[in-house]
């Protein structure tokens, strides 16, 4: 088979490596890929935002199946124009993809089927956004931008100074760009969080093993929010009973909704979940993948990626096996100096080699003038150990972590630390 992957970054390596491992596959194309995907697949320097880029590829190679990994070319429709000529795509339509294109839909959308989520408000005018936030006088209150923004559009403000400036930066500053023209003010909720990614064909939902972000930059939870700067696997607060609770009550009714509004979901759908004393409720929905939960997720499937994705492509996700390693993984996330915020790029980066329990996902990297592999991102490489328990992940991931070579990378120290202190209380 002749695949192609749009993305670039350690979420696409995460997923390409296990694509590989089916026999089925001849070459894999990612679109664009980056210099550490280069010794995995074909990249090729067509941006995943280029849907008529992407399509008029996908028709010369005559790729037999396509997976759109980032939201960006989901919510702008690249399966849908894929399909139009004829190529099989993992990933929802733009129509279903829209639960992470816009937080306001979702919210309503949540609101309307009766799916557990934090009371919330919705603005258009910067003025009225203000005016509630003074009505309210809650704090700390959770400001959302609308639409898309790298997974850094959320803010969780403190005081009402610090409510006002998100609300001015958002929609009068455009820090987000359009993504902020629309807010969401919601109530801040309190308790353990847990990312879940499911597999689903629009009837079956098959969960993913559960995970844990680390979303902030620095150590102890400090600093600005990042995409990620590490996860493990199993989340210790997703007991079994929880995630019957969240079957019943957030999962199954998701997908049923988006089905009565004529938006059916296929693919992967990320559910950003809070367990909360009255129970799970929504932070959060992605339309795909998450980045870097993939990296702790994939590494734990024991069923053929290839098989599972196409059994969500053709409706037959019931009959199909998705199993998971009764094992853990630990993620720790090497970043350039200064991320989230002003970087440098450049650096020569060495990674080391994957084993059958080891692996390193390059997020961020470029072939310099000399075809060496340097930093080209915020996020440069995530190393994930393998392990029986969670306590064994995390220490050999942390042996990998000196291993990576980058002059000005960064790591947080304590990945894992919260959810270990967790297992040691339950």
């Amino acid at each position: 088979m002749k695949l192609l992957v749009v993305g670039g970054g350690g979420r696409e390596h995460a997923i390409i490596k296990k694509l590989k491992e089916n026999r089925t596959v001849e070459v894999i194309y990612a679109l664009p890929g980056n210099a550490g995907i280069a010794a995995d697949a074909t990249c090729v320097n067509i941006g995943a935002k280029d849907i008529d880029g992407i399509v008029k590829f996908a028709v010369e190679k005559k790729i037999d199946y396509a997976v759109v990994a980032p939201d960006d070319p989901l919510v702008l429709g690249a399966v849908d124009r894929l399909n139009e000529v004829g190529i099989p795509c993992f990933g929802p339509k733009a129509n279903a993809a829209i639960i992470e294109g816009s937080k306001i839909f979702s919210k309503n959308l949540m609101k309307k089927y009766g799916i557990p989520t934090a009371a919330y408000e919705t603005f258009e005018e910067a003025d009225k956004a203000i005016a509630y936030l003074d009505a309210v006088d809650r704090y700390p209150t959770v400001i959302k931008a609308d639409g898309l923004a790298l997974g850094k559009g959320v803010i969780i403000a403190q005081n009402r100074e610090e409510a006002v400036e998100a609300v001015h930066s958002m929609m009068e500053d455009k820090m987000f760009g359009a993504s902020g023209s629309r807010v969401v003010i919601e109530e801040f909720l309190t308790g353990p969080e847990v990312s879940v990614l499911a597999f689903t064909d629009g009837k079956t939902v098959k969960p993913m093993v559960s995970s844990m972000d680390h979303k902030r930059a620095l150590d102890n939870d400090e600093g600005l929010n990042t995409g990620g700067m590490g996860t493990v696997a199993p989340n210790p607060y997703y007991t079994e009973d929880v995630a019957a609770l969240c079957m019943e009550t957030i999962f199954l009714p998701t997908i049923h909704a988006m089905n009565a509004e004529g938006r059916t979901f296929k693919g992967c759908l990320y559910f950003g979940l809070m367990i909360t004393q009255s129970g799970p409720k929504v932070i959060e929905y992605n339309c795909r993948f998450g980045d870097p939960e993939t990296q702790v997720v994939l590494p734990l499937l024991k069923s053929d990626l290839l098989t599972v994705m196409q059994a969500t492509t053709n409706g037959t996700l019931a009959e199909t096996e998705v199993k998971f390693s009764d094992g853990a993984a630990c993620c720790v996330i090497v970043a350039s100096k200064g991320y989230p915020q002003k970087y440098e790029s450049g650096f020569p980066l060495a990674v080391p080699a994957d084993t059958d329990r080891e692996f390193s996902y390059v997020a961020g990297a470029k072939f310099d003038a000399q075809g060496q592999m340097v930093s080209g991102g915020g996020r440069v490489v995530g190393v994930t150990a393998v392990r029986e328990d969670l306590s064994q992940a995390v220490s050999a991931a942390y042996e990998l972590v000196p291993q990576v070579k980058l002059e000005n990378g960064f790591y947080r120290h304590d990945i894992g630390k919260r959810a270990l202190a967790a297992k040691k209380t339950r």
